[in-house]
């Protein structure tokens, strides 16, 4: 798609949850060269104000940048304060990171509190506004950028595991239900990439940084190329070939699409 169809389709503007660097921060460069507006919001304004005046050099967009916590009770109504009256075309929910390192009943039960509001409440207030809006206008897109951890229960992010497990199955049945009304919605489903937050984590674990590791340019990439094509795409996996889920991305493409038209069918008869 040409930066002219992607910004028909797409913008005028982009919201960009978890943009101060890594993937969200990749995501942010790419849209900006496409020429869509950017909202970019992270927990620490520093950054946000450095990428905004990065990208305000390098191309002719607006860039608003706003500090939230998606953490806190209120993170969606300050989203939706944050856009204004702006036409947000595009919401990618990158934030969600696991910082604690550590096994559930070792770590203090607020944290996994607010691990789950940051990654499962914000996230499920945030679609619904902007989705909403979207469907309204008919046309729109959603990213949920998500982690293999989702397909399996794994100790030590056994909590944040669970919560991607929850967006995952969210965002394929969105895509089921607002495909049809022009709204697209992808899992961007991430192996092991290289940001500053996976670094962090594994210096203070004493664990060496994994080689082999994906660049935050390439997975954005993949995520805006894929948008169209949703709902789940897997980093560094053939869609006709299973991987970590066990079925192929086209698998569970055609058996989602197979269980709505059964869904269909009974509704018909009632």
């Amino acid at each position: 798609m040409d930066a002219d169809a992607f910004r028909g389709r797409y913008g005028p503007w982009a919201l960009i949850a978890g943009a101060s660097e890594g993937t969200g921060a990749a995501f942010a460069r790419q849209l900006a060269a496409k020429g869509l507006n950017l909202i970019l919001v992270a927990r620490r304004s520093g950054p946000l104000e450095q990428l905004a005046l990065e990208i305000g050099a390098a191309h002719d967009v607006e860039c608003v940048i706003a500090s939230i916590d998606l953490a806190a009770e209120d993170a969606t109504a300050q989203l939706v304060t944050a856009a204004g009256q702006r036409e947000v075309g595009l919401l990618i929910l990158n934030a969600g990171a696991d910082t604690n390192g550590s096994t559930f009943l070792d770590n203090a039960i607020e944290n996994w509190v607010a691990l789950t509001q940051r990654n499962v409440v914000t996230l499920l207030r945030a679609v619904h506004h902007f989705g909403g809006a979207m469907r309204a206008r008919g046309r729109g897109g959603m990213i949920l950028v998500g982690s293999g951890a989702c397909y399996l229960g794994l100790p030590g992010i056994s909590v944040y595991g669970a919560t991607k497990a929850y967006d995952l199955i969210l965002g394929e049945a969105l895509w089921a239900e607002l495909k049809p009304q022009g709204v697209d919605v992808l899992n961007l489903i991430m192996g092991r990439t290289d940001t500053p937050a996976h670094r962090e984590l594994m210096e203070r674990l004493g664990v060496p940084f994994p080689d082999g590791t994906a660049s935050s340019d390439d997975v954005a990439a993949l995520g805006l190329e894929k948008l169209p094509h949703g709902p789940t795409i897997n980093w560094d996996e053939p869609e006709d070939q299973p991987g970590m889920s066990g079925l192929s991305a086209n698998a569970r493409r055609e058996r989602i699409l197979a269980i709505a038209a059964m869904s269909a069918s009974y509704a018909k008869h009632d």
